[in-house]
């Protein structure tokens, strides 16, 4: 007797995108931002879409939500099915009631999503003041319960605390917290741990992993970053100008990648490879820092205690001609401080910075003696550029105001334009006209104007994709060579260091707890926390040990 076999029924799709179509306004830089677009989302899967700024990656999520500025940028073709539903035929009141309770979603930069004058407990309330009535007492205890479920500590203090009082890592916990709070059938992350340190990413995304995995979420993750992609995919979507270009399982794009731009964009990560000529000529000491400290202090107050915080405890090291040396921990590990110091923008308590042998001054002083040579090159170029300054004008203004006439600094703008491959018309235009990357550019131009001997990077392509990440890195090794620039490269990413530094000091709460050269720190780390943030690096393949694919 021969028994009966059901066949399974097809697993339906949480979401379905067919043919999507995207128009941009006119005299943008091309008609759709996204064209023909589609991809499926399972239950209990993760489908990552893949892809540089500008590839229409976060367009597809914002159109899931409901949330593209129409009629300026709006759907023309295509359809978005949740559920069976088609997005695109429901009305805002309709959207709205799928909005926090089907279809959650976390944005890149978690504080300008959250509201900075609203308690967190407030915050996530409104979610279920959006979606019904809930008893006060109700509504605290869930709010309690999602605070802890995202591993957030001391979650009864945390409810009733502002965002600005929170970490980057903390707040992006806070938005997972108000998109699960309701247990949507589909997350969308859009880039939620872009600029985060590597070991706060790997929190995150280990959290986005469990999180699925207890209650089946369907997970849309959106990201530039192919190392996240292996930690986190189940299926991959590469896009490229509004197109999908490759599509399929996530060991079978990552193993043997069939276009031209997915290899393009697996080969501009950072390969950590740590082998660079060494310096030739005569061995100069650019700079010598000894024993520096520097300590944050807030005063006491009526109804609040003093609090300090040492950002900078007896830190020691050296720099030669020719060679960089990379600054590397967390946030809050005391290296941008170290680094502030070292260009004269933040005074130090004490220690010393000899720079070329002379000790400098601290205040007006400082300006005097470092004469323009010591320049840094800033996280956030747009923060750091005048924005109603023309680029040729910001870059000459530095050598005009050291006493180069006008003629000779605007002449040495157009050269470094061209040298960091902008060309010289662009010395006419703002910088809100130019992309993330080509600013960063500007921003390395600038600081070249000065002729400088010792330049200072603080983590300068931190935000950038992968792809104008590797560009903007080869342009810093071609400045150092060219130059002979002694550098300090300030970073979080391992990946970066390991691929620019001739040496590393690894920071910790404001001490240096590794220091050494760069092959050996990877290598062979010494200290545990080292150790802690080699593990945290996102790989595309498995090795021998975690340091072993820094190095490799």
């Amino acid at each position: 007797m021969s028994a009966t076999v059901t066949p399974m029924k097809p697993v339906q799709p949480v979401l379905d995108v067919v043919n999507l179509g995207i128009r941009l306004p006119k005299g943008a830089d091309r008609a759709l931002a996204v064209d023909g677009a589609t991809l499926s989302v399972l239950p209990g899967q993760t489908l990552c879409v893949v892809g540089e700024s500008g590839s229409g990656k976060s367009m597809i999520a914002n159109a899931v939500m409901g949330l593209l500025p129409r009629p300026h940028v709006e759907p023309v073709a295509g359809q978005i099915l949740f559920e069976g539903r088609d997005l695109l035929q429901l009305s805002e009141p309709q959207l709205r009631e799928l909005r926090g309770r089907r279809i959650g979603m976390v944005f890149q930069e978690p504080m300008t999503a959250l509201n900075p004058v609203m308690r967190i407990g407030e915050q996530i309330g409104e979610v279920f003041d959006a979606h019904g009535s809930v008893p006060a007492a109700e509504k605290r205890r869930r709010i309690l319960a999602a605070l802890a479920d995202v591993g957030l500590p001391d979650p009864e203090l945390l409810i009733d605390a502002y965002p600005f009082r929170l970490s980057g890592g903390q707040r992006q916990r806070v938005m997972i917290a108000c998109a699960l709070v309701l247990e949507p059938v589909l997350l969308i992350a859009d880039e939620p741990t872009t600029a985060l340190d590597v070991t706060t990413q790997a929190q995150i995304l280990a959290l986005i992993r469990e999180l699925q995995q207890r209650r089946g979420t369907a997970v849309l993750f959106i990201t530039h970053d192919f190392g996240v992609v292996s930690e986190i995919a189940d299926h991959v979507v590469v896009m490229q100008t509004g197109q999908v270009v490759e599509a399929g399982p996530v060991r079978q794009v990552l193993d043997a990648p069939q276009h031209p731009y997915t290899r393009k964009l697996i080969a501009a990560i950072p390969t950590g490879n740590a082998e660079r000529d060494t310096p030739t000529g005569e061995i100069v000491r650019v700079l010598q820092v000894q024993d520096l400290c520097k300590t944050y202090s807030s005063g006491n107050g009526l109804f609040k205690r003093g609090r300090s915080v040492q950002a900078a405890k007896n830190v020691s090291f050296e720099l030669r001609r020719g060679e960089t040396l990379g600054l590397v921990g967390e946030s809050g590990s005391g290296k941008s401080s170290v680094g502030r110091c070292l260009v004269g923008l933040s005074p130090f308590d004490s220690g010393r910075i000899l720079f070329k042998g002379r000790s400098l001054s601290q205040g007006p002083a400082f300006r005097r003696e470092a004469a323009g040579k010591i320049q840094m090159v800033f996280q956030d170029p747009y923060a750091s550029l005048n924005p109603r300054h023309r680029v040729g004008a910001a870059i000459a203004g530095g050598p005009i105001a050291q006493g180069v006439s006008k003629a000779e600094a605007i002449a040495r703008a157009m050269e470094l334009l061209k040298l960091v491959g902008l060309g010289a018309d662009a010395a006419e235009r703002y910088p809100h006209e130019f992309s993330g990357g080509q600013r960063q550019r500007i921003g390395i131009a600038r600081a070249l104007a000065m002729q400088p001997e010792l330049l200072v990077a603080d983590e300068p392509v931190s935000a950038l994709d992968v792809s104008v990440q590797a560009q903007v890195l080869e342009l810093f090794t071609q400045v150092r060579e060219q130059f002979q620039l002694a550098m300090v490269f300030i970073t979080h990413d391992l990946r970066v260091a390991g691929q620019m530094c001739d040496h590393i000091a690894v920071m910790q709460r404001g001490e240096v707890v590794e220091y050494g050269e760069t092959h050996k720190v990877l290598g062979d780390p010494k200290h545990a926390y080292t150790r802690k943030l080699i593990e945290a690096v996102p790989r595309l393949v498995s090795a021998a040990s975690p340091a072993e694919a820094l190095v490799a």
